[in-house]
């Protein structure tokens, strides 16, 4: 786990796609596919969703972030590698 952690690193600080190095969507989708990891809410989403709706907010994740949530929850990411992964697929599916 500690080379594949590295890897993900190394490549999710990238806002932009180098020739031959995965976008952070794609590094997301092949963990998730080797690992084989599907998003499945859970009630607290429900509960998450509920309150952010009541609060006037308009907050919905996208498939890929949805995966990366499922791929933190079971492990195979820690909180800063999905944070990293987050911002660099943020920016790179930005106008």
């Amino acid at each position: 786990m500690d080379e594949m952690n590295c890897r993900i690193q190394q490549a999710s600080v990238m806002a932009e796609k180098p020739t031959g190095v995965l976008s952070a969507r794609e590094q997301i989708l092949a963990l998730a596919q080797a690992r084989g990891v599907v998003y499945r809410p859970n009630a607290l989403d429900d509960l998450g969703n509920a309150v952010t709706r009541l609060a006037g907010d308009d907050v919905r994740l996208d498939d890929t972030e949805l995966l990366l949530l499922a791929l933190e929850r079971a492990g195979w990411v820690s909180t800063g590698e999905a944070d990293r992964l987050h911002i660099a697929h943020m920016r790179q599916r930005a106008p």
